[in-house]
């Protein structure tokens, strides 16, 4: 049997599956030396991430008796989220496990959806198994948050929204990466734009991975980050096989630097953007990017923070 890989048409078929039931999120110009970029608003997206592409790409497939069983799923939070809203609207129960220390915005917006939540400790226990062990007592169909052909194609719908806006390919997106889902759909998406991932530095397993060519784990101890949703510590063969084969490569930004780019975000395109989703743009303003064009795209892909977390971020950067 062959194994199923992720693919451009796989991509399209997914962006028309998934467009009644996403938000076609806005494609925001942004003044930029002497001329302007773009910047991908998924923060917008219903669940305030792009999750729910993928999530909804994976869910509509499942059978009318898988569907009856409901679905199990392991996330920070914005898969979380996307899961349990994409579970509601299509009449499914969700079981999500969560990390204890996930923001509480991210855990009260996934109960809020109907889920079912189990808490874990990711210091010390493992999601994946957790969920694998819940699927198999439920009944219900697994669904990973980056390591899965259907997720990563529902997630590069993000890419065709990309060109349908812009008209044309762009030549380089800046995409934030954890497992690598978001990136290697819209690697898949745009095949003739450049693709740059972006991490948190001690985080950044997915260039690691690509500069080897297979999945590197992460080196250990991590350094604290506020980037929760991007705190993976393996990446998936399925995600880096994508995006090497695209050429893609990855960058690192600071925790410095992403709180800037959440402010920055606040003040000149009026959008709310998450530690993990504002990397992309972080890399940007601190010239990590390399050479940028006015069909450069920049990925804010999600904007679910706690507000006091957000409210300190603000205070701290207009005070410098």
């Amino acid at each position: 049997m062959i194994e199923r890989r992720p693919s451009a048409e796989g991509v399209g078929a997914a962006a028309n599956r998934v467009a009644p039931y996403v938000t076609r999120t806005p494609l925001l110009p942004l003044a930029w030396e002497g001329g302007r970029v773009w910047v991908k608003a998924e923060c917008l997206q219903q669940g305030g991430s792009f999750k729910l592409r993928g999530a909804f790409n994976r869910l509509l497939q499942l059978s009318q008796a898988e569907r009856r069983r409901g679905v199990v799923a392991f996330s920070s939070g914005n898969h979380a989220q996307g899961v349990a809203l994409a579970a509601k609207a299509l009449g499914m129960s969700a079981t999500i496990v969560m990390p204890a220390d996930a923001p509480a915005v991210k855990r009260e917006a996934t109960a809020a959806a109907g889920a079912e939540i189990v808490a874990y400790d990711r210091a010390t226990q493992s999601r994946e198994e957790i969920g694998a062990r819940l699927a198999r007592e439920k009944g219900c169909v697994l669904v990973p948050s980056f390591d899965d052909v259907d997720v990563i194609e529902g997630q590069g719908s993000a890419g065709v929204e990309i060109a349908e806006q812009l008209g044309r390919s762009p030549d380089k997106v800046l995409v934030p990466c954890g497992g690598g889902g978001l990136s290697a759909g819209i690697a898949l998406a745009l095949p003739e734009a450049e693709i740059v991932t972006v991490e948190p530095e001690g985080w950044d397993d997915m260039a690691k991975s690509l500069a080897a060519g297979r999945p590197v784990p992460l080196a250990e101890p991590a350094p604290p980050t506020a980037c929760d949703a991007l705190q993976t510590k393996l990446v998936s063969p399925l995600t880096v096989a994508a995006l090497a084969a695209h050429g893609a490569r990855g960058i690192a930004v600071t925790e410095e630097e992403i709180r800037f780019a959440m402010a920055y975000a606040a003040r000149q395109l009026r959008i709310v953007a998450e530690p993990g989703g504002a990397v992309a743009l972080a890399a940007l303003l601190a010239g990590r990017a390399g050479p940028v064009s006015d069909s450069t795209v920049v990925m804010v892909s999600g904007g679910n923070v706690d507000p006091a977390v957000y409210a300190r971020v603000l205070a701290r950067e207009a005070a410098a």
